[in-house]
């Protein structure tokens, strides 16, 4: 099951190693978490439902509009620490995070798909140390598994 935070942002950032490797302006920060039954079906239909997702406001203040409506940025992050098991012990558990070879082969499928809808799309750097920086708009927040 790949899981997705997804915020609604004013503007995000990440560095890696103390460069920068993307920034946004009005969209999306995603966090992505890969799980070790994921399938590339999977990942697509997650990509599908952010980008349609309606989490943005209209000119009535719904959230009515999307991603693509709006045109908005992307941010996608790796976040294998989204498949943390906490339930048992005081050290979380990854047993159900993917392979660090299959996440990325996902991860890199997953990012081609958002760039396929033309909006823009920014990424951190795949398994490294990363600061990100989040200016939450609203604060919206969602957490989706597929």
């Amino acid at each position: 099951m790949a899981k997705a935070v997804i915020q609604r942002v004013s503007s995000s950032s990440v560095r890696a190693n103390g460069a920068l490797t993307g920034e946004i302006g009005n969209g999306l920060n995603i966090l992505l978490g890969i799980g070790k039954n994921d399938t590339p079906t999977v990942l697509d239909a997650l990509a599908d439902k952010i980008i349609n997702l309606r989490i943005f406001e209209d000119a009535g203040g719904k959230m009515n509009l999307s991603a693509l409506e709006i045109k908005a940025e992307l941010l996608v992050v790796s976040q294998f620490t989204l498949y943390g098991d906490c339930r048992k012990g005081r050290r979380p558990g990854f047993d159900m995070a993917a392979a660090p070879e299959k996440a990325k082969e996902l991860y890199d499928r997953f990012v081609k798909k958002l760039r396929s809808s033309s909006l823009k799309t920014e990424t951190g750097v795949f398994g490294a140390d990363m600061a990100v920086s989040i200016e939450n708009d609203g604060p919206v927040t969602f957490i989706l598994e597929f």
